[in-house]
């Protein structure tokens, strides 16, 4: 972490954009000052009649779990060496990182209290509770494993927000798939921040990567909000329904996954890496042979169909 954080202050402009210039949730929304407030208020929510319900599902569960970014703070910040300088590196990424991200949950959040198709009182329950519930990734306090984790998963949120984008202008929500585009956009820079740290681990200590590497794929990566669920339910029930819609959209699959493994694999040079001892070969093999096993797996899963009513959804 000491040695990686000088490349990381070197490209923090880079992968974080300038407070003042970035776009802001205000920039989408209906202005409360102006005289066509309402008027603009009548426009979204026609449009946002014309999404499906599996999106509108799909779209509270993302927005739910960008919402819970006081956990992903906090979990970042208790990452060994990040916290061991208020004023350091490590912390000055992690205020600014968790800063940009919290645009995402205000303006999907905004969004869909204004669309009038949420029960906002319900979908508040099930945020709290993703907050109040904890974050359990299986990465502990381990730098390799979370950075690993930050790279799959947020190369993730950039396909779920970019697909909702392209579907939410299908069912003809030109508004929304703005701001899911732009939240992608996001997403996209800040995985190539966090592959690049990674990157630079590979280059000083390939075994351990590695064997990081091989720990989070054989764990399986979990996504954020696995313990989603909704008033009466118990941890995590909810998450499946949620998937299922998303599975169904075609918004985040089975196949999604392999496909971010490939990335990594590809962008981390796994095939080439040099300098590795009996172990991280061992690891390696296991990570090279991955994407081709899972490949199978998914192309014999069943697009889920059965129906669930969310307690979320006005109509």
């Amino acid at each position: 972490m000491v040695h990686i954080e000088k490349f990381m202050l070197e490209k923090m402009d880079e992968y974080l954009k300038p407070i003042d210039t970035i776009w802001q949730p205000s920039d989408f929304l209906p202005d409360a000052s102006k005289d066509t407030f309402f008027t603009e208020i009548k426009e979204l929510q026609e449009s946002a009649q014309g999404l499906s319900y599996d999106l509108v599902a799909v779209l509270i569960g993302d927005t739910i779990t960008e919402e819970a970014l006081p956990s992903y703070e906090s979990w970042l910040a208790m990452v060994q060496n990040v916290s061991d300088d208020e004023e350091g590196g490590w912390m000055k990424w992690n205020r600014h990182w968790t800063a940009e991200e919290n645009r995402h949950g205000d303006l999907l959040n905004k969004y869909l209290y204004l669309s009038g198709r949420v029960d906002m009182r319900m979908m508040e329950i099930s945020t709290q509770y993703l907050i109040a519930d904890g974050f359990d990734i299986g990465t502990g306090h381990d730098p390799y494993r979370n950075f690993i984790y930050t790279s799959f998963q947020e190369l993730a949120t950039n396909i779920s927000h970019r697909r909702v984008a392209s579907q939410a202008k299908k069912d003809g929500d030109t508004l929304l798939s703005k701001m899911c585009g732009v939240i992608a956009s996001d997403e996209a820079r800040h995985a190539k921040a966090y592959k690049y740290f990674i990157g630079k681990v590979f280059e000083v200590d390939p075994n351990g990567a590695m064997l990081a590497f091989e720990d989070m794929m054989r764990k399986k990566i979990v996504m954020p909000a696995h313990f989603l669920r909704e008033v009466g339910l118990k941890i995590g029930q909810t998450f499946g329904h949620f998937t299922d819609a998303a599975q169904r959209l075609g918004i985040y699959t089975a196949i999604d996954y392999v496909d971010i493994l490939k990335e990594l694999i590809e962008d981390w040079q796994i095939a080439s890496m040099p300098d590795l001892n009996e172990t991280g070969e061992k690891a390696r093999d296991y990570i090279m042979n991955l994407p081709d096993r899972l490949l199978r797996v998914a192309e014999r899963m069943k697009n889920p169909m059965l129906e669930y009513k969310f307690t979320w959804i006005n109509s």
